[in-house]
């Protein structure tokens, strides 16, 4: 609001100077050895989220680290490390609210690259391992949910 006029300011962006993404995409996780993973683009859930089936606490250099395994495609297990910059409760789209550790790691999404945050739990029972969040689509992105992979299949796997 404007100070002392009680009006709101109109904040504005122009959304046709920002990529327009699908609600799911193939986008790659290089700090952590992923070159392709598919994501489904959720402008609902606030923070992202990576599927990990296992993981383990250490310590390095006297901060807080995990190492997790997880499947992107096929059966065969992926093992990656990240350093753990918080630990919060976050509250799933069925309601069940669970602590979860946080990482900051780079993601790419067609040819831009960027931080973001992450959050890890066991997403073995969903069709995406991965959920981008509204937090790191925010200003950087709009979404079609009626199409998906509009970034086109140059990043995925070959079957």
């Amino acid at each position: 609001m404007e100070r002392g006029t009680g009006r709101a300011q109109e904040l504005t962006l122009d959304v046709s100077s920002l990529p327009l993404l699908g609600w799911c995409e193939w986008l790659a996780l290089p700090d952590l050895g992923l070159e392709c993973i598919e994501a489904k683009i959720d402008t609902g859930a606030r923070s992202s989220c990576l599927h990990a089936e296992s993981w383990q606490l250490f310590q390095r250099h006297g901060t807080d680290w995990v190492r997790f395994h997880l499947r992107t495609q096929g059966t065969a297990l992926h093992q990656a490390e990240a350093q753990i910059s918080d630990r919060r409760a976050v509250r799933d789209s069925g309601g069940h609210v669970t602590e979860r550790l946080f990482f900051v790691t780079r993601v790419r999404v067609g040819d831009a690259q960027f931080d973001i945050e992450m959050n890890l739990a066991n997403r073995r029972d969903l069709r995406y391992p991965m959920l981008l969040g509204r937090t790191a689509l925010a200003g950087r992105y709009w979404v079609d949910a009626q199409q998906k992979y509009l970034l086109g299949h140059a990043s995925r796997p070959e079957t």
